[in-house]
C-alpha cells in the first residue's frame, strides 16, 4: 500500500512551529499545527 505523498512546505512548517511555541495558541490551532509537522518530510543525518 502506498504511504500517504502529501508534504507541507516549509514556509507553512514554520507558521506551525510559531502555532506551537505560542502559549495562547488554542487547543484547535495546536492540533491542526501538529497535524501539518506530522507531513514534513524526514531531515537527512
Amino acid at each position: 500500500m502506498a504511504g500517504n505523498k502529501e508534504v507541507t512546505s516549509a514556509k507553512a512548517a514554520s507558521a506551525a512551529a510559531k502555532v506551537l511555541s505560542d502559549p495562547k495558541s488554542s487547543p484547535a490551532a495546536k492540533s491542526a499545527a501538529a497535524s501539518a509537522l506530522t507531513q514534513r518530510p524526514n531531515r537527512g543525518k
